[in-house]
């Protein structure tokens, strides 16, 4: 009968590898740099990894490497629709790895930004990825003199500490209200909810767009210092059309207001197109809505990929980039406006 292991041994990377006939850097190499071994051998390794039910040692790799393993995450709020798109794309780079994931929400409070980021570096991580930075002082302090990497998804327009990856929400914004001038429009709105970068960028975008069309009003703005939801944008709707009862266009902070927007245009039988909607994100549901959706398309889930790249491969030795990294935007056009004259468009 084969020897089987005592429940108390601890499977080592060692063992793994006399398992598997190939030497421990070889092992480690698959799970930290799988791009350096074959997808043979690495699939092979995996697979013995899980028939022998090896664990990493955290505390030993604190030890020996000066980190945990552990890549800390911090964002405003871990359930909002659009953060869960980062969320899969951090998931899908980070299993292929041997490093993990601790998530943590600052729930748009710059104090409990600076407390969480406190308690990831007093656990040695190997990384720190933070996901709409507040930008306080206190917390760039602490940033600055961190011991590990960081990368930020950021508003490209900030000056980020360490590595940044992101978009630039006011260009975006803007080329979405040039869009819906070139439909036609003219009294479009703007609906915003809780007030952190980028939302004030995507104001900024939509001002600047109003601005140079000559056809700024500020009736046509209502925002809500509050979460965003589908309600809010229902309720937001109402408040513009007291404000400007001629308003032809409704350009929202997110797709979760302009879902609700469309629900209470229709609630209210408002023809839309002929009301405007416009979104922001490119939400699974924005495709799939009656009508489907007109937003902007941001890449969220290469968003979270690439930004846990950056880490694993600066955490793995690699010099890490000079400059941020842009991944632009792209404005979608859909059911709930009209085409731009001059299209062809029916």
């Amino acid at each position: 009968m084969p020897h089987r292991r005592a429940r108390t041994e601890r499977v080592t990377l060692q063992d793994v590898a006399d398992a598997l006939g190939v030497s421990a850097i070889t092992v480690s190499r698959a799970l930290r740099e799988p791009e350096k071994v074959s997808e043979d051998l690495r699939q092979r390794i995996l697979n013995k990894i899980d028939e022998m039910g090896y664990v990493p040692d955290l505390a030993a790799r604190a030890l020996a490497s000066r980190h945990s393993g552990v890549i800390g995450v911090l964002a405003p709020a871990l359930t909002s629709h659009a953060h869960l798109g980062i969320m899969r794309g951090i998931e899908e780079r980070v299993r292929t790895s041997d490093l993990r994931i601790q998530y943590a929400s600052s729930r748009h409070d710059p104090e409990e930004e600076i407390r969480q980021i406190r308690l990831f570096l007093s656990q040695h991580p190997a990384g720190i990825l933070l996901s709409g930075l507040q930008e306080r002082d206190g917390t760039l302090d602490l940033l600055r003199t961190a011991p590990c990497p960081v990368v930020q998804i950021v508003d490209l327009h900030l000056t980020p500490v360490g590595m940044a990856i992101g978009t630039n929400h006011c260009h975006a914004a803007a080329s979405a209200v040039r869009h819906l001038i070139a439909c036609g429009y003219r009294r479009i709105g703007l609906l915003g909810g809780t007030r952190d970068v980028r939302s004030e960028r995507r104001q900024e975008g939509y001002c600047l767009a109003m601005q140079e069309a000559g056809l700024t009003d500020s009736a046509l703005v209502v925002s809500e210092d509050a979460p965003t939801s589908v309600q809010l944008g229902c309720q937001l709707l109402q408040r513009l059309r007291r404000q400007a009862p001629d308003v032809d266009c409704v350009f929202c902070q997110n797709d979760d207001l302009a879902l609700g927007v469309l629900f209470e245009a229709q609630r209210l039988g408002l023809a839309v197109p002929e009301l405007g909607i416009c979104g922001y994100n490119d939400l699974g549901f924005a495709a799939y809505s009656q009508p489907p959706l007109t937003t902007v398309r941001v890449p969220r889930f290469e968003m979270g990929y690439r930004a846990i790249d950056l880490l694993i491969r600066v955490v793995n030795g690699e010099t890490p980039p000079s400059m941020p990294v842009d991944l632009g935007y792209e404005v979608i056009q859909r059911g709930t406006t009209r085409p731009p004259a001059g299209t062809g468009a029916p």
